[in-house]
């Protein structure tokens, strides 16, 4: 075994019962016919499924299998923090349990950064399979505001990569609870490469992800990665002050003219525009406000139930 070649591979999963035997499956027969030295690191993220199980059953099937099982789900972002920092090898690859990254990818991004020189080896997508045209809009717009706001273009980008483990380290370690590791790892640097990819289908069962699921995930996002928002509410304030003193300024001209003020409607029309912006604007400041009182609590970012291992952990 090269211990300098030695790499792990980070799975989270949420009620992937279905998927995990084909995923560990194929895995296990494309790192062995590469002979790739790795590990498989399977964490469940509070299934209320079998996953568990199913964990428990591939653990005692196959060599170098690592099971760790959070007490609750704490979405992937946990999930993905438990398993880097429960991997022991030089590299570290994540990649979905539901197959729809390709595994035999892994083995170009290992050939890529055995070469030396190559901190993080990024997955592209190429193609992004079955996608409503709803959705696709819906990324692309968050594609977009994160690099406008963040400065991190993340388009095409996925959770799909490689990492050297002095960027695993730097990462595990960063202080922040509420993590978005895919602009993290961007905004990390080093050196790095891409290897193009087509999303496949998923092997088994539906995505776990809804819209109301992914417009919360683009807001807590792109609001714990930049501080735009909150600097558009000043903007926003600057210009209605702009705009009231103009308005009033036209008031007073008419009523030194000894003419009526009218527009009923207009003042109704303004008061309810000013009143949404008003609401607008304490909603972005109550998000920032609940994220620091979540950083300041200063909980773990998740907790293990439990953690299981295959008899010999590393695959020769």
């Amino acid at each position: 075994m090269d211990n300098d070649s030695f790499i792990s591979i980070v799975i989270p999963a949420y009620n992937e019962a279905e998927t995990l035997p084909k995923t560990a499956a194929t895995i296990n027969n494309i790192m062995t016919e590469a002979n790739i030295s790795h590990e498989v690191i399977f964490v469940d993220d509070g299934s209320t499924d079998d996953t568990w199980r199913k964990i428990t059953e591939i653990a005692n099937e196959y060599q170098g299998i690592v099971g760790v099982r959070l007490s609750k789900n704490f979405g992937k972002e946990g999930a993905i923090l438990a398993g880097l920092q429960h991997a022991a090898g030089q590299a570290c690859a994540l990649i979905d349990c539901d197959l729809q990254h390709p595994p035999h990818v892994l083995v170009e991004m290992y050939n890529i950064w055995k070469q030396g020189g190559i901190d993080v080896v990024d997955g592209i997508k190429e193609s992004r399979g079955k996608e409503s045209v709803i959705y696709k809009n819906f990324q692309a717009l968050f594609y977009f505001l994160i690099e406008k706001t963040g400065g991190i273009k993340l388009k095409n980008l996925s959770d799909f990569q490689l990492l050297d483990r002095r960027v695993v380290d730097i990462l595990v370690n960063l202080p922040e609870k509420q993590r978005f590791f895919r602009a993290l790892s961007a905004w990390v640097g080093f050196n790095r490469a891409q290897v193009k990819f087509a999303v496949e289908p998923r092997a088994a069962g539906a995505s776990k992800f809804n819209f109301r699921k992914s417009m919360k995930y683009a807001i807590v996002n792109i609001t714990s990665f930049s501080s735009v928002p909150m600097q558009a509410v000043t903007v926003i304030g600057i210009i209605f002050f702009i705009a009231s003193v103009i308005l009033g300024i036209h008031t007073f001209v008419t009523w030194m003219q000894h003419r009526a003020v009218e527009g009923f409607t207009t003042v109704i029309l303004l008061l309810l525009i000013i009143g949404s912006v008003l609401m607008f604007s304490l909603g972005v400041v109550g998000i920032y406000i609940s994220k620091i009182y979540e950083e300041i609590k200063n909980r773990p970012i998740y907790l293990i139930d439990s953690v299981v291992k295959s008899s010999t952990e590393k695959i020769d």
